[in-house]
């Protein structure tokens, strides 16, 4: 059975609470000069979902609104489970969907463009005794199926095949998100099929894990790594895959250290997909609102400008003509 644990670190609060009012206040900033921008549309954009795409879309909304500072954007993160809902039910205009679209969704009207692409990670405390072997052995995908399936693992001795008896904690998502269904494709399963400790919210596990000496779970890689310093937050580091599974972490599969690193493994395949993805915003039935239109344009032509620096993958150029040509 898991459990739940419903409070989160002080840290994660505060970082929401930075990101949702850049959002918010950009739209007083930006009265004056920037209000009589030539076509600049007007009305309301109302967003919900993911907490992959929150911080990129929360990004986008603030440039989009130094060209349109009369439309208002209403951005709340809530899993990829509450967007597509929230979607389909035209609560939102757009939801933010961290996973791929199923066909059942479809054939309620689910309209989906690919808007980025980023990964979900696994993610350890940097004090884990042994911490030196995790970083060298790394993690199977059998070993992945043992911790968050089949619960059979009691120690990281298990998990690295040493003699260690240090306890390990296994930390899973309590919402319906994309993090976690992308996670669990990586070994066949789905979100359903995980155990372990569940917490809401990428802020929940990374806040979990860096309470936690012995735990593990899983993030997107925008709550693993500071977009300031391009390195792992405070407490946490990744848990490298040893994709070949050899028993080892090969030069080629250790790109874990920086930010840039990772996102050029994601690019090339080298990093696997999943638990790489694309990112996706959703609306029932192809959008008709010009300012929902726009933006969407917005983000797939100059939006892509913002990707790198804040933490996500620029679209191919296949992709994002893909997706333009949907919006006509």
């Amino acid at each position: 059975m898991k459990k739940l644990i419903l409070s989160l670190s002080i840290l994660s609060v505060l970082s929401f609470m930075t990101l949702q009012s850049g959002c918010s206040g950009n739209s007083q900033k930006q009265q004056g000069s920037e209000s009589q921008a030539s076509g600049s549309h007007k009305g309301e954009i109302q967003i919900s979902g993911a907490f992959a795409l929150y911080p990129m879309v929360v990004k986008w909304a603030s440039e989009f609104q130094k060209l349109h500072p009369d439309v208002k954007i209403d951005i709340s993160a809530g899993g990829a489970g509450k967007g597509m809902t929230d979607a389909l039910a035209k609560v939102v205009d757009l939801g933010m969907v961290s996973r791929e679209v199923y066909d059942v969704e479809l054939e309620k009207g689910a309209f989906p463009i690919a808007v980025t692409k980023d990964a979900v990670v696994p993610i350890v405390n940097i004090a884990n005794p042994v911490i030196n072997d995790i970083k060298a052995i790394g993690l199977k995908q059998d070993m992945a199926t043992k911790l968050w399936v089949d619960g059979s693992i009691n120690n990281w001795g298990e998990v690295l095949s040493t003699s260690s008896k240090v306890p390990v904690n296994v930390y899973t998502r309590s919402d319906a998100c994309g993090a976690a269904e992308t996670w669990a494709a990586w070994f066949g399963k789905k979100q359903e099929d995980l155990e372990g400790t569940a917490v809401f919210g990428d802020p929940g596990v990374s806040s979990a894990v860096q309470k936690d000496k012995a735990g593990v779970g899983y993030c997107n890689i925008a709550y693993v790594f500071d977009q300031k310093t391009k390195k792992p937050f405070n407490g946490i580091t990744v848990l490298p895959l040893d994709v070949n599974n050899n028993g080892k972490i090969d030069p080629e599969e250790n790109f874990y250290d920086h930010i840039d690193q990772l996102m050029e493994a994601i690019s090339n395949g080298k990093y696997p997909s999943p638990p790489a993805r694309d990112l996706y915003l959703v609306s029932n039935g192809k959008p008709t609102k010009p300012e929902v239109i726009e933006f969407l344009k917005f983000i797939l032509e100059k939006g892509q400008g913002w990707t790198a620096e804040t933490g996500y993958i620029a679209l191919p150029n296949e992709t994002i003509e893909k997706g333009l040509s949907k919006l006509q």
